[in-house]
């Protein structure tokens, strides 16, 4: 007997072996993401680099909604991780910033392929915060992320200042 909702025609298999890569990349990302939400940038930059190092493939690509061209491979991703990593970590444990980050999956349906939603807020040590938020879609072989792209980039408050480090003098602008 028929189900008249089923069609033979409209089914679409799910093999084993796509429901195995669906459950290990939702299984590394949110590896991956405990991680990134474990370490703690005031303490050390260096965690961070390390999580870099064991969850992306040597041939990453990388790209983000407003970058030209894509970056390609761990090599040339790394120095643009330490440009925000390092001074993130000075203002953190030597100024006073408090940054906390908080991630939130993003259903989807594609094996080897995850997205989350990011926030991280910036809070100066008078109480001044400044929030960004955005997206993040990697794509997955096996433990490794071989894709990741940034998208929505949002800025919610005003760029803290040197008025909001506790640097002993002030005035500059520090983007954040």
């Amino acid at each position: 007997m028929r189900t008249p909702m089923i069609d033979e025609h409209n089914l679409v298999l799910f093999s084993r072996s796509e429901g195995d890569a669906y459950k290990s990349s939702q299984a590394a990302e949110l590896s991956l993401n405990a991680a990134i939400l474990r370490a703690e940038i005031a303490r050390s930059y260096e965690e961070l680099l390390d999580i870099f190092e064991t969850f992306y493939a040597d041939d990453v690509e990388v790209s983000r909604e407003d970058l030209q061209e894509m970056i390609r491979g761990k090599a040339r991703v790394r120095p643009f991780l330490l440009n925000v990593l390092v001074p993130l970590h000075v203002m953190a444990e030597v100024a006073g910033l408090s940054i906390s980050v908080q991630q939130s999956a993003v259903p989807g349906d594609t094996a080897n392929e995850t997205h989350s939603a990011w926030r991280i807020d910036f809070t100066g040590v008078g109480g001044r915060r400044c929030t960004l938020k955005w997206y993040a879609t990697r794509r997955w072989n096996a433990s490794r992320v071989v894709y990741e792209h940034h998208y929505d980039l949002q800025q919610i408050g005003e760029p803290l200042t040197m008025d909001d480090l506790n640097l002993g003098s002030g005035g500059s602008d520090v983007s954040i």
